[in-house]
């Protein structure tokens, strides 16, 4: 059997200026309806997320807009097991889906004044902040991977993708980092 949390520690990158693997998170696909979704914010401390293709966030907790239904969850890899309790007992008798992917998912941070730039050499949308400002977030593809985009901050942006993308996507923005 593989042991998972050997697989979250490991590294994939050593950090450079433009880019770091970010430490193991918590991760929690959340599906439901309006209430659901309502109540699964209120029971972990965040804003509603109202808003298509924007993320809301505390201090410690984060959820992304990936559909009308559906947000990505995420907090520390130490509150996974807190998340899950918190969201099971705000959650119960409602219909609902509830998956732990942060087995499956690797994050990085992509930053500095040249992230953007980085950024579409493989990703096709416009990361002009006016066209894509602080807070977005979209799922799209960087070269031939699919990846969850959310732009942290001006020139900050937090990169998530399957683990055994994570090679091929880091290669390419370091390539892209030496050339920008």
């Amino acid at each position: 059997m593989v042991d998972l949390s050997s697989a979250r520690q490991q590294q994939v990158l050593a950090p450079t200026p433009l880019l770091k693997q970010l430490p193991p998170a918590a991760r929690l696909v959340l599906r439901g309806r309006s209430q659901v979704l309502a109540a699964a914010a209120d029971a972990l401390g965040l804003p509603r997320s109202e808003t298509p293709c924007r993320a809301v966030r505390s201090d410690v907790r984060a959820a992304l807009w990936l559909g009308p239904d559906e947000r990505l969850l995420l907090g520390s890899a130490d509150a996974a097991a807190e998340m899950h309790g918190l969201l099971q007992r705000a959650l119960a008798g409602m219909a609902h889906s509830l998956v732990d992917i942060g087995h499956g998912q690797v994050g990085f941070e992509v930053s500095g004044a040249r992230a953007a730039l980085a950024l579409n050499t493989g990703c096709p949308l416009d990361l002009d902040p006016a066209s894509f400002p602080p807070d977005m977030c979209t799922r799209t593809v960087f070269a031939k991977a699919q990846i969850l985009l959310w732009r942290t901050g001006a020139t900050t942006f937090r990169l998530e993708t399957a683990r055994s993308f994570a090679p091929y996507v880091t290669q390419i923005l370091a390539l892209a980092g030496r050339e920008s």
